[in-house]
């Protein structure tokens, strides 16, 4: 009879091995467990920061946030408004808080003017104005997306009127007000940019 020396079995029966891999599987676990603590805290904490804002805002200064923005650039971009809506928005979902306030603005184009070189002119205007410029918006030729105090704009041409162009601004979602029951028309805010003078 042929024994074979070092088998799995006799390895495992060696002295201390036992030992040594109860030790690995109890700090696999511990690691495993402190892992998954941090990671739920983590997303705890930044869900948490979006239910609770540390500074949220009235209706009124949340309105303000995005209009305010808006007529700033309306102004420093020279944009002639045709239509403006105001909303308030759900940060999460539908319905539920916290909200951001929203405009949408449409505006001409100047006659004649190239969408190419009328937008990389806005955005040159904006940046001046403090205002960063981020990557294009995935669905619009001749756009671009700007921010500035926490305010998203994104500024493109219209997709069924080449002679019109959209600008689209997204305050902080900082406003825990209940809006649930509110309607989710767009509040027709035109006359705060100076159309039609």
């Amino acid at each position: 009879m042929v024994r074979r020396a070092g088998t799995i079995g006799d390895w495992l029966r060696a002295r201390g091995i036992r030992a040594i891999l109860a030790a690995a599987l109890v700090t696999c676990l511990l690691l495993g467990g402190a892992v998954l603590l941090v990671a739920n805290r983590y997303r705890a904490s930044s869900a948490n920061s979006l239910d609770h804002p540390v500074r949220p805002l009235s209706d009124a200064a949340t309105e303000a946030q995005v209009v305010e923005k808006a007529q700033q650039i309306v102004t420093a971009a020279g944009l002639q408004t045709t239509a403006a809506g105001y909303l308030l928005m759900s940060c999460k979902n539908r319905d539920d808080p916290p909200y951001q306030g929203a405009i949408y603005l449409t505006f001409a184009l100047p006659a004649g003017a190239r969408a190419d070189a009328y937008f990389r002119d806005v955005t040159a205007a904006l940046v001046r104005h403090g205002w960063t410029d981020g990557l294009p918006p995935n669905d619009q030729v001749f756009g671009r997306t700007m921010s500035k105090d926490g305010v998203t704009a994104i500024i493109y041409r219209h997709g069924d009127h080449t002679g019109a162009g959209v600008l689209r601004l997204y305050g902080q979602c900082r406003n825990v007000n209940d809006h649930r029951r509110d309607s989710t028309a767009w509040v027709d805010v035109t006359s705060l940019f100076g159309a039609g003078r």
